[in-house]
């Protein structure tokens, strides 16, 4: 299961990024004091554990699943006659070479 973790903190985002599972990680917030991680199979409370242990205060403030975005349906276009040039080096297949004998 995917999912998105916020935590608060005050410094420490190689620690976050060493954790096992995390694929994408980043600081929000308004006073850039979050860190936002994401992965698959991110354990949360050992995370933030580690984070106390080695940084001092940290939170757990959400965890929630993440969906993978849904893929909108293509437009069909109508059936179109496409003009396709030939490429530059394409040569007429009658052509002659000039005999020298002549």
């Amino acid at each position: 299961m995917k999912q998105k973790i916020v935590i608060k903190l005050s410094v420490a985002m190689v620690l976050a990024a060493k954790a096992d599972g995390v694929s994408k990680m980043g600081i929000t917030g308004d006073g850039k004091d979050r860190l936002e991680v994401e992965g698959d199979g991110v354990d949360a409370v050992c995370l933030v554990e580690c984070l106390r242990r080695k940084v001092g205060h940290a939170e757990i403030l959400q965890v929630e699943e993440v969906k993978p975005a849904e893929k909108k349906p293509e437009e069909k276009k109508p059936d179109e006659l496409k003009v396709v040039p030939l490429p530059y080096w394409w040569y007429p297949y009658h052509y002659h070479h000039p005999q020298p004998w002549c």
